[in-house]
């Protein structure tokens, strides 16, 4: 599978680890020009490259989007038609700025990128967990007890994509439901966001069943 990262900070790059030693192609892009990353590609080997955040997402299976969310509407909606987009961002008012229909409650920020890149199938993942964590706490498929990672989407085949990359990488994937209701369930400042839980402990607080 070809899996574009769009963001290179710590949860890009953790997720980047992961999915390079699983075995996945993935193609990395910040801010900056692309030769900027090649400390971090000579450490990830020879799955791993480059190219620009416009460049990236041509020809992947999945994006995976961890940058400030406040920067999501330089995303250009061409650029990732029909592709399967990994919203790992969250929404800091401080960082970002004010929001109306996030400060009010009338939408989340996933909704916000979905509106955003319209032809795009958008998966709200990764980020209820702390980048270090998200880098340290995975366990193979064997291990008795796995943390566990909530998967929000409209779109049941995305969404199973997704649940099946967090698998891939070491963490129990739970299926919070439906894009809207499932992210709300873990975006900052719920009980579960941060929290470190395990796979039937975020079952019980976030779980749908399917």
């Amino acid at each position: 599978m070809r899996i574009a990262v769009i963001g290179a900070g710590h949860v890009g790059t953790a997720l980047a680890e992961h999915l390079v030693a699983a075995g996945q192609h993935v193609v990395l892009a910040n801010s900056r020009p692309p030769q900027t990353l090649q400390p971090l590609l000579d450490r990830l080997g020879p799955h791993a490259r480059a190219a620009t955040a416009e460049q990236a997402p041509r020809g992947a299976d999945v994006v995976v989007l961890a940058i400030p969310f406040g920067r999501y509407d330089t995303l250009r909606p061409i650029d990732f038609a029909g592709t399967v987009v990994v919203d790992a961002m969250n929404y800091y008012p401080e960082r970002d700025g004010p929001l109306p229909d996030l400060d009010e409650g009338t939408a989340t920020s996933s909704e916000l990128v979905q509106r955003h890149l319209p032809g795009a199938r958008v998966v709200k993942a990764f980020n209820a967990i702390r980048a270090e964590h998200l880098r340290d706490y995975g366990r193979s498929g064997g291990a008795a007890q796995r943390y566990g990672i909530p998967v929000a989407g409209d779109d049941d085949r995305a969404k199973r994509v997704v649940l099946d990359l967090v698998e891939l990488i070491g963490f129990e994937p739970v299926d919070a439901g439906p894009l809207a209701e499932g992210g709300r369930r873990f975006q900052p400042g719920t009980e579960v966001y941060l929290a470190d839980l395990t796979d039937e402990q975020l079952h019980a607080r976030v779980g749908v069943d399917t």
